[in-house]
């Protein structure tokens, strides 16, 4: 009988150097109990493990960075006769060191600024204290073109900064004779154009408007950074803005509503840093109707004639209500187209008859009959129409009389049948 005595064999991990900074071949080791050799042998980082050689107890990483540090350990195995055993180190703790910061670059006073001001940036880092002895490199980039390249100067002047220097600007810091090289965010810089003058000009010219017309102004500046406002002032009252993104022109239309819309228009171009204005345009305006009175012509002519059609109507109905007065002279006798019975329509005035006969060959029309009394005292007959009623003479649409029952003269003249007659009478002679 064979007796085996089996020790327990203890696995120890170890990296070289320590510190280790970035940069620099990090070594790990895993190791047995005195110095036992191990196989198929595994590294692990952060449990993952890592694509080192299984035949080898040691494992090469051979540019470590921050991101190689982390928790460590590893795996091997050891014979015994026709067994294997299988160990597993402790896990260490390997903290890769930085060189120097990751730079930042600042730009001084501001990364937006006026034209013509002048500019500093600045990559700023702060090496290991282990390595302060170390010289570092400064380069600086604008757009994905260098600037500067391997300074030893940490800071770029610009003395006087146009519209074309604006951009995205980085800067990269590295080690003498080292691969380490760290570059900082970019940083965007504006430089502000102030805006020129301003031209105005308006569309269609000044000359020949009139109320109605539409007219546009347009305001643009050839120099300035966007965005831009402009505003429109008439005699030095705004009117309105309009904000260029991009810096185009800008147009203001509107409708000449009356001569008021006349005068000097200017404009006014405004961006972050300056404020230009243009020179006056003259405006003017032909015409003094305002645009209510003008738009409602229409309206006003259709009123005007409705206004006439009433006063001729009211006209016609003053001719038919007042008589007209003839001047010396007697009412000559005519005599009334006889009725059947050979009666005539009497007409009274103040008490007394007056026959007056119509031709055949005249048309009947409404009028009024001046009659002359003694002395020279004028009085005016009205003739007017009135519905037909029994015992009157009405007129026919042929001109002719037509009697009915009663005759003119079976009327008393002072009664009410008679005054009814008197008026149906004048509508025989003048319908």
């Amino acid at each position: 009988m064979t007796l085996c005595l089996c020790l327990p064999v203890l696995l120890d991990l170890q990296f070289l150097p320590d510190p280790v900074f970035e940069g620099e071949v990090l070594t790990l080791k895993c190791q047995g109990w005195m110095h036992t050799q191990l196989s198929q042998v595994t590294f692990y980082k952060d449990g993952k493990p890592l694509d080192c050689s299984k035949n080898h107890q040691v494992c090469f990483i051979e540019t470590a960075t921050v991101k190689n540090s982390g928790q460590y350990s590893c795996k091997g195995q050891k014979t015994y006769t026709t067994r294997w055993l299988t160990y597993t180190s402790e896990a260490i703790m390997v903290q890769v060191q930085e060189l120097f910061l990751p730079p930042v670059l600042s730009a001084i006073p501001s990364p937006e600024l006026g034209e013509d001001s002048p500019l500093t940036l600045r990559c700023q880092t702060k090496p290991h204290p282990q390595k302060s002895t170390w010289q570092l490199f400064f380069s600086f980039h604008k757009n994905g073109h260098t600037l500067q390249e391997r300074s030893l100067h940490q800071e770029l002047s610009i003395p006087e900064v146009k519209e074309r220097d604006s951009g995205l600007y980085w800067c990269k810091v590295a080690l003498e004779g080292h691969r380490v090289q760290k570059q900082s965010p970019p940083l965007e810089i504006k430089v502000q154009a102030p805006v020129s003058r301003p031209l105005l000009t308006l569309q269609p010219r000044a000359a020949g408007l009139a109320v109605g017309d539409v007219v546009e102004l347009l305001c643009e500046a050839e120099r300035g950074s966007p965005p831009i406002l402009y505003s429109f002032y008439l005699n030095g009252e705004i009117l309105g803005n309009y904000s260029a993104l991009h810096g185009e022109a800008a147009p203001l239309r509107f409708l000449l509503k009356s001569e008021q819309d006349a005068g000097n228009y200017t404009c006014e171009a405004e961006n972050t840093i300056s404020r230009a204005s243009s020179g006056p345009v003259k405006l003017s305006v032909n015409g003094s109707q305002d645009m209510s009175t003008f738009i409602s012509s229409n309206q006003l002519v259709a009123w005007l004639l409705a206004c006439v059609l009433g006063l001729m109507v009211i006209a016609a109905g003053l001719l038919a209500y007042f008589r007209p007065w003839r001047k010396a002279g007697t009412l000559p006798s005519r005599n009334l187209p006889s009725a059947p019975g050979g009666e005539q329509c009497p007409l009274y005035a103040n008490g007394k008859d007056v026959q007056q006969d119509h031709p055949q060959s005249r048309k009947w029309t409404r009028a009024s009959l001046p009659y002359q009394k003694d002395k020279g005292e004028n009085v005016t007959y009205s003739l007017a129409h009135t519905k037909r009623k029994e015992g009157q003479f009405c007129l026919h649409r042929d001109d002719t009389l037509s009697a009915q029952e009663t005759s003119c003269k079976e009327l008393n003249p002072r009664s009410q049948a008679h005054r009814d007659l008197f008026v149906d009478c004048k509508d025989v002679l003048y319908q």
